[in-house]
């Protein structure tokens, strides 16, 4: 968030106002992390293919969790300004909840190094929700690709962040 009054500091554009990629060479390496997650949500009877193992396209969650480790290492081809990133970790764990209903997404990605891996977070989590979508379209057209946010990040010059939970 920034602050009220203060223009944000939008470090992709140029005193003219031009895009540009950050220059990091000045930065230290350290270890950064980042948590990110989404929800697929969805009909209960979509849920239970899936969960009974009757989905019509076979490992729904396996395949999306894959999907979302593969976008993860590939956040700079997808975003503009990011940079390639070496990851040390990146993880996707889906998770069916019967209350909501559908999938809850959590995606970790780790490096060393001089800029920050949230935005491979993000990329992971949102891949991973969009991929169960792909996989589950023909039972529920109307699912929904909702509360894609960062949890968590580590490392850095601005230090740790850490969202507050939601209401």
């Amino acid at each position: 968030m920034t602050t009220p009054g203060k223009p944000p500091n939008l470090t992709h554009l140029d005193p003219e106002g031009r895009a540009r990629m950050v220059d990091v060479s000045a930065k230290s390496d350290t270890l950064r992390t980042a948590v990110a997650e989404a929800w697929l949500e969805c009909d209960a009877g979509t849920l239970a293919l899936v969960v009974e193992g009757r989905a019509p396209k076979g490992a729904v969650i396996t395949t999306a969790e894959l999907a979302g480790i593969m976008a993860s290492k590939r956040t700079a081809d997808l975003i503009p300004l990011c940079h390639p990133l070496p990851l040390s970790k990146a993880s996707v764990v889906i998770k069916p909840d019967p209350d909501r209903p559908g999938f809850h997404i959590r995606a970790e990605t780790r490096t060393t190094g001089p800029t920050g891996v949230e935005m491979e977070a993000l990329t992971a989590a949102s891949v991973a929700a969009l991929t169960l979508y792909d996989m589950l379209k023909a039972a529920d057209r109307g699912m929904r690709v909702t509360g894609v946010r960062l949890l968590e990040k580590t490392g850095g010059r601005s230090g740790d962040w850490r969202a507050e939970a939601p209401e």
